[in-house]
C-alpha cells in the first residue's frame, strides 16, 4: 500500500517524461504540478486501481442509501408537523414527510434508527479504505482544464466534503459530544441532503464505469491471489493506477480482509447496544457506557437527572401533575396511583443508536384525556417536564398516540418505582416513538383539538 514518492532522477526528467504539461503563453496555471502529491509519480500503491475502488464504490452503493432512507425516516418519526417537534423549521421544502408517524408495529423506530446508527458505524472502514482509493484525483492538476471539469471538481469536493461532515458528525452526536459550533440537527439535515445530491450524480455519472471496472476482474481470483501475485491494475483513463507503481507490501485480497475486518469488529462492538440479552455486554462502543442503575432500572440512560438541572425537591411529595383540557386537574402521585394501570413492554430507542424493551406500568394518556373532558382520537397533548435546559424538555404527541391504549404516562418499570434519571416521578412511554419523546420528570400536559 506504500505511497513513497518516486526516487531517482525524476526531478531532471523532461516534463512530458515526468508527467507535467509544458508551459505555454497566457495558461492559467504553472507549467508543472506544484512538489509532492499533486504529481502523478507521487501515489505508487500497486493495489490502486479502477476495480479495487469499484468493489468499495459497489458496498457503500448499497449501504448509504440505506443510511440515508433510516436517517430521513427518523426525522419523519418525530411527527415535525405537531408545535415544537420540528427540530428543523426553516428546512422548507427539505422537510417534507409523506405520512404520519404510525405507533404500529411498536418495534419500528427501534429497527429503522439501530440500523441507521449501527450500518453506519459499519461503514465507516469502508468510507476511509474508498478515500484512499480516490485521494490521487483529489489533488489532480491542473484543477480545472475547462467549466466541464470545474463542475465534476467542485461536485467531488461536495461529495468527499459532505460523506466526511455526516459521518463525523453522526459519531460526535451518538456520544453527545457537541465540539461543533453549530445545532447538530438541522446541519445533520442539511449536509444529508448535499451529501445525496452528489452522491446521486456521482453513482449515476460513474456507475457504467463502475460495472466494467467491476467485470475486468475476477472477484474469487482475487480473493485468491497473494502478495506474491499481486500485480498493478493496467493504466486507466481516470488515473487511479500509479504512474510508477511500488512494490506491494499487501495484496487486494489482503486489504479487502482488514476492511472488511474493520467492518465486522466495529458491528460486533455496536450493534449489542440494540439488543438485550447478553450481547448487550459486547457492546464496547455503545454511548454512555454500559452501567446505567441497578435492580429493576439497570438500563440505558440517556441523560441523567443532575445533567438536566432537575431539583430532587421538584419530585418529591409536593409534585403535582398539570392536565388541561377543556377542564384541568391537579394531580399528586397518589392520585396516579389510585387511576386504571396498565401494564405493557415496550422498547424504548434514542436516536443515538441504542434501544432497549422494558415492562412500564402507568396510567393511559388516553384516560387522562377523558379525565380532562377530551376524546382520544381528536386531540394530541403538549407534555412538559421539569427539565431546565436541554432541547426536548417539550414534545408533542399525535392524535394516534394519545388513543393507542399502550401509551402510558408510567409510574413503574420492571415492577419497581422509576428511578430519578428514569424520570421519576412520572414519564412518558408511546410505543415506537424516539426515545426523546417519551418525556422525563412530567410536569404537565396539555391536551388540544387536532387542528388547533
Amino acid at each position: 500500500m506504500s505511497d513513497r514518492p518516486s526516487q531517482g532522477d525524476a526531478q531532471h526528467e523532461p516534463a512530458a517524461k515526468a508527467g507535467r504539461t509544458p508551459a505555454r503563453p497566457g495558461r492559467a496555471w504553472p507549467s508543472g504540478p506544484p512538489p509532492g502529491p499533486f504529481r502523478p509519480e507521487f501515489w505508487r500503491s500497486p493495489l490502486r486501481g479502477p476495480w479495487l475502488t469499484s468493489v468499495l464504490g459497489l458496498v457503500l452503493l448499497i449501504g448509504i442509501p440505506i443510511v440515508a432512507i433510516t436517517g430521513l425516516v427518523s426525522y419523519a418519526a418525530y411527527n415535525p408537523r405537531l408545535p415544537v417537534n420540528d427540530t428543523t423549521p426553516e428546512s422548507g421544502w427539505l422537510s417534507f414527510y409523506l405520512f404520519d408517524w404510525p405507533t404500529h408495529p411498536a418495534w419500528l423506530y427501534r429497527l429503522t434508527q439501530g440500523v441507521h446508527v449501527i450500518l453506519g458505524l459499519t461503514l465507516v472502514a469502508v468510507l476511509l479504505a474508498k478515500l484512499w482509493s480516490v485521494i490521487p484525483k483529489l489533488f489532480a492538476w491542473p484543477p480545472a482544464r475547462s467549466p466541464a471539469q470545474a463542475l465534476e471538481r467542485a461536485s467531488l469536493l461536495l461529495l468527499v466534503g459532505g460523506a466526511v461532515f455526516e459521518f463525523v458528525t453522526g459519531i460526535l452526536n451518538i456520544q453527545l459530544f457537541y465540539v461543533f459550533p453549530f445545532s447538530f440537527y438541522p446541519a445533520h439535515l442539511y449536509g444529508a441532503w448535499i451529501f445525496l445530491a452528489a452522491f446521486v450524480v456521482h453513482a449515476a455519472v460513474k456507475l457504467p464505469t463502475m460495472l466494467r471496472s467491476l467485470r475486468s476482474r475476477s472477484f474469487r481470483r482475487e480473493l485468491r491471489t497473494g502478495l506474491a501475485a499481486t500485480r498493478p491494475e493496467p493504466p486507466d483513463p481516470d488515473g487511479l493506477t500509479p504512474v510508477h507503481p511500488a512494490e506491494p507490501t499487501m495484496s487486494r485480497r489482503g486489504l479487502l480482509a482488514f476492511v472488511g475486518g474493520a467492518s465486522l469488529v466495529t458491528l460486533g462492538l455496536s450493534v449489542g447496544q440494540t439488543m438485550d440479552g447478553p450481547l448487550r455486554r459486547t457492546a464496547l462502543l455503545a454511548p454512555h457506557g454500559r452501567d446505567y442503575g441497578s435492580g429493576p432500572n439497570d438500563f440505558q440512560v440517556n441523560k441523567a437527572a443532575t445533567e438536566m438541572g432537575i431539583n430532587p425537591a421538584d419530585t418529591g411529595p409536593g409534585w403535582e401533575l398539570a392536565v388541561l383540557g377543556p377542564l384541568t386537574a391537579l394531580l399528586n402521585r397518589g392520585d396516579l396511583l389510585a387511576m386504571p394501570s396498565h401494564t405493557y413492554r415496550l422498547p424504548i430507542a434514542c436516536v443515538e443508536g441504542w434501544s432497549t424493551e422494558q415492562t412500564w406500568t402507568g396510567v393511559r394518556l388516553a384516560d387522562l384525556a377523558r379525565l380532562v373532558g377530551a376524546s382520544p382520537g381528536s386531540v394530541y397533548v403538549f407534555v412538559e417536564s421539569l427539565e431546565r435546559g436541554g432541547a426536548f424538555g417539550q414534545a408533542s404527541l399525535s392524535a394516534a398516540q394519545v388513543a393507542d391504549p399502550r401509551s402510558l404516562l408510567a409510574l413503574r418499570v420492571n415492577g419497581a418505582d422509576l428511578s430519578l434519571d428514569h424520570g421519576f416521578p412520572a414519564r412518558v412511554i408511546v410505543p415506537n416513538a424516539p426515545g426523546v419523546h417519551n418525556t422525563k420528570w412530567v410536569r404537565k400536559l396539555t391536551f388540544y383539538p387536532t387542528g388547533s
